[in-house]
């Protein structure tokens, strides 16, 4: 493996193959406390494009994330940066769903986000939002990453494809991206009040440990100012910054920045 450039922000990677897991509100929330410490990008690399919608960014007639990693002439990166009320993001495009074919066979396709990354410079914090699957698009992903973050919720699918997400990160610690790890796993939509949440809890808590990570302590409430913000396409920070999902989310952040 040759040595590549580092990215001079912190990379985080939201990562779940399971679909419906909280991925889009952890990244938005994520990227809007990062905001706060330090000059922030928020990448959607979920072609269905939630973190584009909830920041309101465009995707006609504007560089998108497709342009920057599958177009045969790539935009750089910071010319597909917009600069919307919420903060900037590189929005996500449709056309997405098409990379795994575009760049399937392309050994430098797999690079197309870490190469474009190392051009950019003046952001702390990069979050990037992925789609539940495991494919050419999440691969560039993980070569980009310093860390990845894995929501879980507390119910009977909680586990559901977390080994094979395990052994997707894994091989490219050993082949790509051998400084990357995964930061924890993150219990979200967690109310603790039945005895399966607190079956399931303990039974993650157990597989991140196989996993060579942790559960981080706090669990992410749920409450409706979430899904408010998401009609108004707010962010939770500012939206509803004292809420009981907010606080779980900051005490979040601060364990893991370990401040």
């Amino acid at each position: 493996m040759s040595e590549r450039k580092k990215i001079m922000a912190t990379v985080y990677v939201i990562a779940n193959q399971k679909g419906g897991i909280g991925k889009t509100t952890t990244a938005t929330t994520l990227a809007g406390i990062l905001n706060q410490k330090g000059k922030t990008l928020l990448i959607d690399a979920d072609p269905q494009g939630n973190s584009t919608s909830t920041y309101q960014a465009a995707i006609e007639d504007t560089a998108t994330l497709y342009d920057v990693m599958v177009d045969e002439d790539p935009v750089p990166l910071d010319e597909a940066v917009q600069h919307m009320e919420n903060g900037d993001i590189v929005a996500s495009d449709p056309l997405l769903a098409k990379a795994g074919k575009l760049l399937d066979g392309n050994v430098e396709g797999m690079y197309r986000l870490q190469d474009a990354l190392e051009m950019l410079d003046g952001y702390d914090y990069i979050v990037i939002d992925t789609a539940p699957s495991l494919d050419i698009v999440l691969y560039n992903c993980l070569i980009a990453a310093d860390e990845v973050i894995i929501p879980v919720t507390a119910d009977a699918f909680a586990l559901q494809g977390l080994t094979k997400l395990s052994d997707t990160i894994h091989a490219v610690q050993k082949r790509q991206n051998r400084n990357l790890q995964i930061a924890g796993l993150l219990l979200v939509k967690y109310a603790g009040r039945s005895n399966l949440e607190k079956d399931v809890r303990q039974e993650i808590e157990e597989v991140a440990t196989q996993l060579g990570t942790k559960l981080f302590p706090t669990a992410i409430r749920e409450c409706v100012k979430t899904k408010e913000a998401q009609l108004k396409k707010r962010l939770l920070s500012d939206y509803a910054p004292n809420c009981t999902t907010m606080q779980d989310y900051n005490q979040f952040v601060k364990e893991l920045l370990g401040k």
